[in-house]
Parts: structure tokens; sequence; C-alpha cells
């Protein structure tokens, strides 16, 4: 086999790293949420092939609906292609489809309906960004091995969006920063809010939560994703219900070794009455309200609150009386109570 066809095979292994296709069951459930936002906007899916995209599908059948003024979705080489058909030359490009509501286009199309690129179709080529640029709102599954790229690129070009990625993504250091500057925040669900994703059949189906739908797609169900963006949504209006006191509870909020504050392992145990900085577990952004705390920082390096919460050169990582504990994000209350009595504790 030649040099550049055992190149294509192993770009093609790698970017099938990356194929996990939304349900349109989990879609819905999250769309639900923005209708509102989307009047007269153009929609890019920029990482869903249009003829298979659950994306394109539910933007497309909701189209006057939303109100949209245009929906664009656009994907990196045909994901049907054959390794036999290497010398098919159009099949090493990438295609887009524009839909806008006219009777004479198709909410269901064909390979015969899409534009070809000049190019591979990644998000990140010229060809790709061009359309980006006309988009308002950007929604799809981008690869999570780009994640930060992805969302930088997001960011660069001042778009809203509503993309799904690991959990994990909120302790990148790119992406915290935007969290913790309150310029993008978690979307409605999360974790089991997200059902599951449609793999290849050549993925292996690993894990206890797998199966093969009503339609024989196979379904990985990973239960670590969640929703981000930049949308408004109810639920980062939502003050978390606080009902336990420091003032007389003190044994139950130790202080840190390395850092001027306390730690808290569950969400729920938040002092409703503590001034200063608390340490508590990364799911706290699922329910975080910057009306009601302020994110100060977190246990890595790039996430310092420094002084008077850190001294310069302590450790980052979090521990008290010599036990470390799992890494925290640091917050601090806007609008302590300061008598804890005042509301019956």
């Amino acid at each position: 086999m030649r040099k550049n066809e055992n190149d294509f095979l192993r770009k093609a292994k790698k970017n099938k790293n990356d194929e996990f296709y939304t349900r349109l069951g989990d879609i819905e459930r999250e769309l639900q949420y923005y209708e509102k936002h989307f009047k007269n906007k153009i929609v890019f899916c920029n990482c869903d092939d249009p003829v298979t995209s659950n994306f394109f599908k539910y933007f497309a059948l909701n189209f006057k609906k939303l109100g949209l003024k245009k929906l664009i979705s656009a994907c990196y080489v045909r994901q049907d292609y054959n390794l036999f058909d290497y010398e098919h030359n159009e099949w090493k490009r990438g295609y887009f489809y524009e839909y806008t509501g006219l009777d004479c286009e198709t909410i269901n199309p064909s390979y015969e309906d899409i534009t070809y690129f000049n190019g591979n179709g990644d998000f990140r080529s010229k060809e790709s960004v061009d359309l980006l640029k006309q988009a308002d709102i950007v929604v799809t599954n981008p690869p999570f091995s780009l994640f930060r790229e992805y969302t930088a690129q997001l960011i660069e070009y001042k778009k809203n969006f509503l993309i799904i990625g690991n959990i994990n993504a909120i302790t990148y250091k790119e992406i915290f920063k935007l969290i913790k500057e309150n310029k993008i925040w978690l979307g409605i669900n999360m974790g089991r809010g997200i059902s599951g994703f449609i793999v290849p059949e050549h993925y292996e189906l690993y894990g206890t939560e797998t199966n093969i739908d009503e339609s024989g797609n196979r379904i990985v169900s990973p239960n670590n994703c969640l929703w981000l963006t930049n949308l408004d949504n109810f639920k980062r209006h939502e003050d978390i219900d606080l009902k336990k006191a420091y003032l007389g509870n003190e044994n139950d909020y130790p202080k840190y070794d390395n850092y001027n504050g306390i730690n808290i392992d569950n969400v729920k145990d938040i002092p409703i009455d503590y001034e200063g900085m608390m340490g508590v577990p990364i799911t706290f952004i699922d329910k975080f309200n910057p009306r009601e705390f302020e994110i100060l920082g977190c246990s890595y390096s790039y996430g310092d609150p420094g002084e008077p919460y850190h001294k310069q050169g302590e450790s980052f990582n979090v521990s008290f009386n010599d036990k470390n504990v799992y890494k925290r994000i640091f917050i601090r209350n806007l609008n302590p109570i300061s008598r804890a009595e005042d509301r019956g504790y």
C-alpha cells in the first residue's frame, strides 16, 4: 500500500475516535429551553453531516416554529466513505447544506443535494470559518479531543453557542477562565440528563450502559457529558436552597492547611452565613448563580485565588489535617446572612 494511503488510514482511525453522535431526544430535551433565542437567526451546525445529523433534523423540522432565518450544516468528509474508494477525490472533501425554508428545498437532504468544499471541511478551515462568520448561533456536538480549540474559535468570532462537551472540560484552563468570568455557563442537562450517543459499528460497546435502540443504532451512555453555552437560561438564575450554618457548626467545616478557606464536600452543605472562601466540588458549577456566588479560583495553578486566600509559593493541592482533598472550586457567598438564627438555624 502506498505511503499516502497509509497516512489516510491513520488519519481515518484517529478521526473516528470522535464519532459520538447526539440523539434527537437529547437535543429536543435541551433545546426546548432556548426557543426565544432563535427568532430571525442563522444557525450553524459545523460538525454535522446534513444527511444524517440529528441537529440538522431538529432545526429543519422546527424551522418555522423557531422563526429561523437560515440553517447551515457542515461536516468533515463523508461519514460513510469506503477506503477502496480512496481515488474518488470528492469523498476526501467536506460538504455542507443550507436550508432557508423554501418549498423547493428539502429537510431530508441526500448526498445529491449537498455542496462540496474544496477542502476537507474541518471547522478550522477557511471555508468553514466563512460559513461561521454568517452565523448567529452555533449548535453542535464538537470533537471532544479538540474541545479547547473549538470553543476558542467561537469566542474569537463572538458567536452565541450551545454545545456538548465532557464534564471534565470545565476544569480546562481555557474553559474555567470563561466560566469564572461569567462569559459561558452550563446548560440544563448533564450526566444522566444526556441519554447516550450513537456510535459507528466498528466501535466497541464498552461499559455497562450500552444498548442497541429500536432503530438499530449502537448506543454508548458515558453519563459524563454536559451542555455548555452563552445563551441565557433559567437555571443560572436559580438560588441554591441553603439550609446549613457555619456558626455553631465550625467542626463540620475544617479549614485548609494551605488555603485561607473551609472545606465543603457537598454543595447542599454550603453554609448560609460564611463570608470567606469556601472550597466546593466541581459539580458546584451546575448550580452556579453569578448573583449568589463569586468564583474566586480553583485548586489548579491557573486558578490560584491569590492573596489573601492563598500564599504565593504554597502548594496548589488542597488539604486539611494533612489529608489531601480532590480538586476544588473556590467560591465566596455574595450575600451571606450574618446571623444564621435570622432564618431559624
